[in-house]
Order: C-alpha cells, then structure tokens, then sequence
C-alpha cells in the first residue's frame, strides 16, 4: 500500500517550472511558423529552450551565432552585419502564445561531424564572439536594431562544450578555450545587461561523478572527461570570479538515475561555494523511444515531480517539443501534427500544479511513486506518478476528497475523467482537484 499524506495548511515553496521544453514546434515559414504554438499555451509550458531549432545548422536560419552574423569578420557594431529575420519571427511568436524564450548562444549539435565540421570549433575572437552576443540581447530586450524589448530571462553560453570526450558534435576546442570563452562573455553580458541571468555549459554528463563507473566499458575515458570537465570549470570561474546565474545539464537516464545525478550536480556545486544558484535539467526525456506510451507518460510525470522535491532545482526542461524530430519529439504525432502522445498529457496535469503555484508538505512512503501537491485560495491538487514496477494500494490522508475530481493517464486514457481510484496502476499517473 502507498500511504501519501498532505499538509494543506503548511506551504512549502512555489512550484517550479519544471514543465519547460526544447525545441517548440516550429512548423512551415511565414505565418504558419507558430501554427503548433498553441498547444504549449493551452498547458502552460512556460520556457521554450532555443537550441537544435529548425533543423540541421538552425536550419541555416534560426537563433545560432552563425545564422544571425553571418560573416564574422563583419563590423560587429552594425546592425546590417546581423541577420535577425527568422529568430525574430520565432521569438516574436513565442512571446505572443506566452513562452518565454531560454536562449542558447552557440550552435546546433553536428551529428556528422566526424565526417566534417562547421561551426563547432572556438571562435576565432572570443572577444568579438561575445560582442555579438551583447547585441543580440540587446535585440531582444533593449530593441536594438529595430528590435524588441522581450525581457528573456535566461541567456545560457553554448552547449554541451564537454562533448570533446569523443568524436566531437558540438565543441571542437580544448575544456580550457570553453572556460575563457564563458569568462569573457559572462562578464561582458552581466555588465552590460546586470538583470539577465548568465549561465552553461549544458553539460552532456556528470554520472562519473556520483558513481564508480568500470574501467573495462568502452566509453570510460569519455566519462573521465565529462567530470574532469565539471571541476575544471567550477574551479575555473571561482579563480577568475566569473559571473554564473545559472548551471543547466543534461541527462536522458530514468527517474531514478536523474536524481541521483541531480544531488551530486546540487551538493557538488553547494562545495565549490554556488549553492545559491539555479540549477537547471535542460534537457532530459526517459524512455524517449517509447514516446506515446503510458510508461512514457508516468516517466515524465515522475521526472518534474522528482525535481520539483529538490530545493536547488529551478527548472526542467524536456528535450524535446517539436514536431518532427524523430524519437525525442515526446508531445506531437509527426504525421499529424497533433498532440496525441502521452506525455503532452502528463504535462498538462503538472499545469494544473503550476496554476496554484504553492507547494504544500507532501510525502509518499513507497519507493516509485512520486507526488507533488498545491493549494490557493481554497482549491487543490495532487499529481501522482507510479513506476514502482507493480499496482499499488492507495491510501490519502489529510486532504478532503469530498466532490473531488479524478483524472487518469494511462495505457488507454489521457487525462481523463475517472471516479474515485482505490488503486494506482504502474505507469500510471492521477490527478485529484479538491477544495482545500
């Protein structure tokens, strides 16, 4: 039996945005760039990450550096050396359906690049790099260049720079070349721009950190250098007293894992003398290739939950929400355009977290189930996710259940009206509003 107990009168922090995507659904150009829009609008993702949009290279258009200033040996100080066209309309439309933008200053991931690569190696001027940089926030939040006064909030210094462990994709320099570059354009944004937050790397991994990984499987050297990478970095800006808002990483493991992952990310930091800044999971998705299913769903479900229980995790978002991009597009059928995947749903009941804002004293005594719960002004709910491996007894306490209404996401209903539930299956996720 899983015994949940809610303490409705003791509020104990807000609920977070931990239902934040990559990638929004960007579909065909000119007015039908935002067609999709609505459907994060509708349950209430309030961040979209801007990285890997549009395709291979930014599909040549959208948001990376090579895409905006298109000849770097351009004047840096002239706004026809920029070519703002698409991201503004994508910005624009993202704005206008109520997302706000994560804008990452770097490039799109290049899957070929053992092949050949093009825009993944350090730029040839650091300085100059994050000249640009300064302008395209001032673009979009001082209206610059005919821009627009959007107050972006979150401004993170390219992705995944730690990728070097292998054949690279997305950094071709040297872990050092990567902490010069965010030194330099950390300390020209926040000088310019002091009420932005300033933050990276987007790390691919952090798991040699919080377990012994065996020295005989292939890719040990690989997670050597990942966490080799996180202590220099962190050892690397307290030296140079580098400006940091925010620290964002990646992990496409289970519930569990990613936990695991998140508490040594938050203590590690807390000891390099952090502990007061944001954290965020900016990409995750478990299970990506069973997209669609119930256990899908339940995933995705535990994996806000789970972050939402932990103090130092500000934000999660899920890689990704576009519409066409194989196995990560975890909300939209890629033939019809429609969200008819599971996890679109177990998104949907975090929203109705999110809408009452409080988080209240929650707890679950059964490993595999997580919960979360919110009060305001006399309205509740719950959400709980199950994937404990086996169906489990349900026993609520503190919380009235007289009128309340039941929803269920599971193998044949999404979100849907269900009477009361005396049991929660696994892979499966309920949500209960009730006056509280």
């Amino acid at each position: 039996m899983a015994v949940i107990k809610i303490d409705t009168s003791h509020v104990i922090g807000k609920i977070k945005p931990m239902n934040a995507v990559g990638q929004p659904p960007v579909g065909g150009l000119g007015k039908n760039i935002s067609g999709n829009f609505h459907y994060l609008t509708e349950i209430g993702v309030p961040y979209s990450r801007l990285h890997d949009v549009g395709g291979v290279f930014g599909g040549g258009k959208f948001v990376d550096i090579p895409n905006i200033f298109r000849d770097f040996d351009a004047d840096v100080d002239d706004p026809a050396s920029y070519d703002f066209t698409f991201t503004d309309a994508l910005l624009k439309a993202l704005v206008e359906n109520g997302i706000e933008p994560y804008y990452r200053l770097g490039v799109t991931i290049e899957n070929n690049a053992e092949i050949k690569s093009y825009t993944i190696s350090p730029p040839r001027d650091f300085e100059k790099w994050a000249k640009i940089c300064e302008h395209i926030v001032a673009h979009y939040n001082e209206g610059w260049a005919d821009g627009y006064h959007f107050g972006i909030t979150y401004w993170e210094i390219w992705a995944e720079p730690d990728d070097g462990g292998r054949v690279s994709q997305l950094w071709n320099g040297t872990p050092e070349e990567y902490y010069i570059l965010y030194d330099i354009t950390s300390k020209r944004l926040k000088a310019r721009f002091p009420n932005i937050k300033v933050g990276g790397y987007a790390s691919i991994s952090v798991s040699a950190g919080y377990k012994e990984i065996d020295k005989n499987r292939p890719d040990y050297e690989m997670q050597m250098h990942y966490i080799k990478f996180f202590h220099g970095f962190w050892k690397y800006i307290k030296e140079h007293n580098c400006p940091i808002d925010f620290y964002s990483w990646h992990c496409y493991a289970d519930t569990a894992a990613t936990c695991m992952q998140a508490d040594y990310i938050c203590k590690t930091v807390a000891e390099y003398g952090y502990g007061d800044i944001e954290i965020h999971l900016n990409e995750w998705n478990p299970f990506h290739t069973e997209r669609g299913t119930a256990h899908h769903s339940a995933e995705a479900a535990a994996m806000m939950l789970a972050m939402q229980s932990r103090p130092a995790i500000s934000l999660a978002a899920m890689y990704d929400a576009g519409r066409l991009q194989g196995s990560y597009c975890a909300f939209f059928d890629p033939f019809t355009s429609k969200p008819t995947l599971h996890a679109y749903y177990s998104f949907a009941a975090f929203n109705f977290l999110r809408k009452l804002e409080n988080e209240v004293e929650n707890t679950c005594d059964t490993n595999g189930i997580y919960v979360s719960a919110a009060v305001k002004n006399g309205k509740g709910a719950l959400m709980i996710s199950n994937i404990s491996g086996m169906e489990q007894e349900l026993k609520l306490e503190g919380v009235n259940l007289d009128g309340a209404r039941w929803y269920v996401i599971d193998s044949k209903r999404l979100l849907s009206w269900s009477p009361e539930v005396k049991t929660i299956g696994n892979n499966m996720v309920i949500l209960i509003e009730f006056n509280a």
